[in-house]
């Protein structure tokens, strides 16, 4: 009986969670896994929906050692009305793992698998990878400051008694300054809701993985890096990697003013000001943030999307003249997504 030939090239699986704001980083990962070290990956994509246009966009023009797969969309009708956007998406991932499974059995005969590669939401695909003796991996796309959270969210979970916003002492969260327990994320709110249960569930995982990559860099976040690149028992090493970002976008006429102005301002004397590709902020909270920014004198640049209660950003008249240069000198910058 002739022997099953297995591809001796290191073969990579890809999980990120439903959305594209996951994807993108971890499709940049993947790219500089294949170019710098040889790897060849599979991207499988667990949903609630059939695959959207731009999880395809992102996926378009990869290199051939790359090879996206759409996990079948999961249903959710046994949830209760309404469940927060945490629990669908922590939820696709736990309903895809016998999809997963699946995949890593067709794989192993095949191919010299050298890892699983799980973004945070996404750690009970674990134990897939622990059935098949394959080393994990946690690939963080959030900021410094929220993986020291995270990983320290299990231990506060046994102190803090009731609800965070309640508690009357700060958090305090290593590398980062001290915080409110009102000013924590929103899932956290309610420990009572199956959002928080399920974030607690993945926090606690984290230490599950062999090393924790980290979409960020000490220039941006150095205390908090700092923090996290100490040794500490159990805690698995983290890897700052990042920025990983699309290179690979069409450039534009407001991108190419942007790094310009940037090149124009005083080296690291302007403030980043963004909420990520799902924070839309009402009217009156856009405008009391443009209040605040202009009042501090502090050059800025700030991504805006549109509010959630308008079709356009409208920031004329809610504290800025200017919408796209605005400021004394010229100091500050806003762009419009």
């Amino acid at each position: 009986m002739e022997a099953l030939h297995v591809d001796s090239q290191p073969h990579l699986v890809i999980v990120p969670s439903p959305g594209v704001g996951h994807l993108i980083p971890l499709v940049e990962f993947a790219k500089r896994l294949v170019a710098l070290h040889n790897f060849s990956v599979t991207i499988a994509i667990p949903s609630n929906i059939p695959p959207t246009k731009p999880q395809r966009a992102v996926l378009t023009n990869l290199p051939s050692t790359i090879q996206p797969l759409f996990f079948p969309p999961i249903s959710f009708n046994d949830l209760p009305e309404n469940p927060k956007i945490e629990t669908i998406i922590i939820l696709s991932v736990t309903r895809s793992v016998p999809f997963l499974r699946d995949l890593f059995q067709s794989l192993i005969g095949k191919n010299h698998l050298a890892g699983l590669i799980v973004d945070h939401f996404s750690t009970d695909a674990f134990d897939v990878a622990i059935e098949f003796n394959v080393p994990c991996y946690l690939f963080f796309p959030p900021s410094a400051m929220n993986l020291s959270f995270a990983l320290q969210m299990p231990s506060l979970d046994q102190i803090v008694a009731g609800e965070y916003r309640d508690h009357p002492e700060l958090i305090q969260i290593p590398g980062c300054i001290p915080i409110h327990g009102k000013e924590l994320q929103e899932p956290t709110q309610d420990r009572s809701d199956d959002a928080y249960k399920l974030l607690l569930h993945n926090c606690k995982r984290y230490r599950m993985a062999d090393a924790i990559f980290l979409n960020s860099f000490p220039e941006l976040e150095p205390e908090a890096i700092k923090a996290l690149l100490e040794e500490e028992p159990g805690k698995p090493p983290v890897y700052p990697i990042g920025p990983l970002v699309r290179k690979d976008c069409s450039e534009n006429e407001e991108r190419a003013d942007c790094l310009k102005w940037l090149d124009e301002q005083p080296k690291e004397s302007v403030l980043f000001v963004s909420f990520g590709s799902r924070g839309a902020l009402w009217r009156d909270q856009i405008t009391e943030l443009a209040l605040g920014l202009e009042m501090s004198g502090q050059r800025f640049i700030w991504v805006v999307r549109k509010p959630k209660d308008e079709t356009a950003v409208g920031l004329e008249g809610g504290g800025f003249s200017n919408p796209t240069s605005i400021g004394e000198g010229n100091k500050t910058l806003l762009a419009r997504v």
